[in-house]
Parts: structure tokens; C-alpha cells; sequence
């Protein structure tokens, strides 16, 4: 019997998958004699299974890999299935274990960890990767007989990098999805296709709602895979060059509000996909302000007699007495605010009481316009970017 596994690789579109002063590895080894229990070689001695059960490593660090990583252990721990012989963790370092939701859920499961980048010296037949956020060398892919498989919550192309639930909130799609690829080395989300599928994205979802969606559909299409890993392999198709966006890392910076570019729509869509992990900021007379509950204005209230014939412009604040919110003026309309934190957390009538009425005190002449919250301009450090770690 003759089976193919992808193990190596042809040169990546323009050129950027070879190292130079040395011949390209083709893109398929070809493993004679595998039939049976009786294995193969995979060129190195090293026996090689043509079925599962499979010795699987993983590297993952949040809460989508962790899903990924339980649909694994319980494989494991279903011996009448026989789909995976021995489970290992790799992660990264972190000062606080309660931070990396894999590495609780390895400890607790008793499943051997390493840290980054330990990666132990067991043999496997495949690696699995779900949100780990570090690039494998081609060295270490080259120890899987049958590669290293990726689960990106993704319809790859479109979101390719750290960060594409939160991308896919941002920028309003209507349709999610995650990929099952198999990686390749220097570059990030560029492999062959194995297994696609989408779900619709339900109205006002948050990150975290999407998230937990993705992560319970790419737990089930990697244990499909893992049944007929050869045959996947086989069945592999290229990522078409068409379509491809990118979803980069999040910066502090996203947070602050543009009231004067944002649309209301926009800025709500930024606290869907963000608010969990940073909550939007602006400016208060000098001061960083947190909005942390942000909710739609009610058309009665912007009817308001006491709204509508105010000279109003982007930023401007207003407390809605009726409805204890904060209204805030943006670029094509409003928003509401229930919450916000200044030093410690406060209502919108708690902010009014302390805050905006004692500035109507003291500016007694002023016009609303001047009342208003400004765009945070965040400083940036030479040589340094403040980054969010994306929850994927």
C-alpha cells in the first residue's frame, strides 16, 4: 500500500518558502509499505502509522484552544474510539497560570506541559496548533511524519493573523467560519486547506460570543479530521490568492474613540469585539476616561425636546435623566452609556452628580458643545507599541 503524507514543502507564493543555498524538500513524501501494523519508515527510522491511533502535541494558550484541547482529550480518554494514543501541551510562559486557560486545563487533566520552547522529546505522528501566536520552524515541523495542523476560526483567506474574531466583529461580517490548514514554516495562516465551514454571525455578537461558537465548531472538524488524517492530507487544496484580508494584533490605540470619523454603528461594533479585552477610552477634561457599558438610545429619546434643541458637535455629553444615560454625540448620531470609569467605576447618573453638573457650576456660560469627551491620543513609546494579546 502506498500513502502520501505532506510533510515538507514547495516554495510559498513568491518565493518565500525556501531558504536559499539549498534545494526545495518536495511538497509530498512518498511512504512505501505501509500496510497493516506493520508501519513504515518516514526516512529518518522513525515508524510512521498509516492510521490512528494518533500521538498528538499541542500548542495553544487561550480559551478557544482550550476547546480544542478538551475535543482532544476526551478522544484520548474514549479508548473504544482509539483516535489518539498520547496528548501533550505545549505553551508559553506566563507569570500568572490563571492567564492561559490550555495550561490549566492541561494541569488539571494531568497531561505532560511544556513552556515555550520546550518542546519535549517524545515522538509524535502529528501536531495540532490553536491560537499559540508563535511561528514553528521548519525544523520542528519536519518531526511530524504528518505535519502540523492549524485551527484558525477563520474562512481563510479572509483574517489571516492573530486576531480574526475580533476582526470579523469589527468589521460587521455576517459570516464566520473556521479552517482546518496545514502550516507552513516562516509565515503565518498560508497552508493548504484540509476543512472549511461557516456559521452566520448573529446580530450585536460580541467576540467572546463568537469565540465560543468558533472554538466548539473547530473542536469538532479537527477530531473529523484527525479520523482520516491521510486521506485530508490527500485532499488538500490551496488557499486561493484572491480574498485575502489580514487581522493583525489589536493596539491600545484601537480603543480610543474618533467621535468626530466614528459612525454610532462603528463605535459599537469596536466595543463588541474589544470591550472584553480593553474597554473603549476618551477624554475628560484632561483625564483618560473608561466607558465600559454602551448601549443603543432609544428613539424617544432623541426626540427629546430638551436633546433636539441643543447645538450639539462629535464628543458632546449629555445625562438623559429619564433613562440614566449618558448621551454622547458621534458622527452620525449618538450613543448611550450606562457605566463608565473615572478613577473608580460610576453610573451615568453617578458621573453626572459628581462630574458633569459641577462643571455646568463652574462654567455657567458655557454653550452643551462645550461639554464634550475629546479622542484620546495615546503616546507612543520609542521603539515600542503597547499590543493586546488577541483571545484566539
Amino acid at each position: 500500500m502506498r500513502v502520501l503524507v505532506r510533510c515538507c514543502w514547495g516554495p510559498l507564493p513568491g518565493g518565500g518558502g525556501g531558504c536559499a543555498g539549498r534545494r526545495q524538500s518536495p511538497q509530498w513524501r512518498s511512504l512505501v509499505g505501509l500496510s497493516g501494523s506493520s508501519g513504515g519508515e518516514d526516512g529518518r527510522g522513525a515508524r510512521v502509522r498509516e492510521k490512528p491511533p494518533w500521538r498528538v502535541l499541542f500548542f495553544g494558550t487561550d480559551q478557544f484552544a482550550r476547546e480544542t484541547l478538551r475535543a482532544l482529550h476526551a478522544a484520548r480518554e474514549n479508548k473504544g474510539e482509539e483516535l489518539i494514543e498520547n496528548l501533550e501541551v505545549v505553551t508559553v510562559p506566563s507569570p500568572s497560570p490563571k492567564r492561559l486557560p490550555v495550561k490549566q486545563y492541561a494541569v488539571q487533566s494531568q497531561l505532560p506541559v511544556y513552556e515555550w520552547p520546550d518542546v519535549g522529546s517524545g515522538e509524535y505522528d502529528v501536531g495540532v496548533v490553536a491560537s499559540f501566536g508563535r511561528l514553528l520552524s521548519e525544523a520542528l515541523i519536519l518531526k511530524f511524519p504528518y505535519g502540523v495542523l492549524n485551527v484558525h476560526p477563520s474562512c481563510l483567506p479572509r483574517w489571516r493573523g492573530p486576531a480574526p474574531i475580533i476582526h470579523t466583529v469589527l468589521h460587521g461580517d455576517t459570516v464566520a467560519g473556521v479552517t482546518i490548514m496545514q502550516i507552513r514554516p516562516k509565515r503565518f495562516d498560508v497552508g493548504p486547506i484540509l476543512k472549511q465551514e461557516t456559521v452566520p454571525v448573529p446580530p450585536k455578537s460580541t467576540t467572546k460570543d463568537l469565540e465560543a461558537v468558533l472554538s466548539r465548531l473547530g473542536a469538532s472538524m479537527l477530531i473529523s479530521v484527525l479520523k482520516n488524517l491521510p486521506g485530508s492530507l490527500n485532499n488538500g487544496r490551496q488557499q486561493p490568492a484572491e480574498g485575502v484580508t489580514h487581522a493583525p494584533k489589536i493596539s491600545a490605540a484601537t480603543s480610543c474613540i474618533k467621535w468626530e470619523e466614528q459612525t454610532s454603528e462603528q463605535i459599537f461594533r469596536l466595543h463588541r469585539a474589544i470591550g472584553n479585552i480593553i474597554p473603549l477610552q476618551t477624554l475628560w477634561v484632561n483625564s483618560t476616561i473608561k466607558l465600559l457599558d454602551l448601549v443603543e438610545v432609544n428613539s424617544s429619546v432623541l426626540t427629546d425636546a430638551k436633546l433636539t434643541g441643543q447645538a450639539v458637535i462629535p464628543g458632546s455629553v449629555i445625562y438623559h435623566k429619564q433613562s440614566q444615560i449618558l448621551l454622547v454625540c458621534c458622527k452620525d448620531g449618538w450613543i448611550g452609556v450606562r457605566s463608565v470609569m473615572l478613577k473608580k467605576t460610576l453610573t451615568a447618573t453617578d458621573f453626572y452628580n459628581g462630574y458633569l453638573h459641577p462643571w455646568y457650576q463652574k462654567n455657567s456660560q458655557a454653550q452643551p458643545s462645550q461639554c464634550r469627551f475629546q479622542t484620546l491620543r495615546l503616546p507612543l513609546k520609542k521603539n515600542q507599541k503597547k499590543k493586546i494579546v488577541a483571545v484566539q
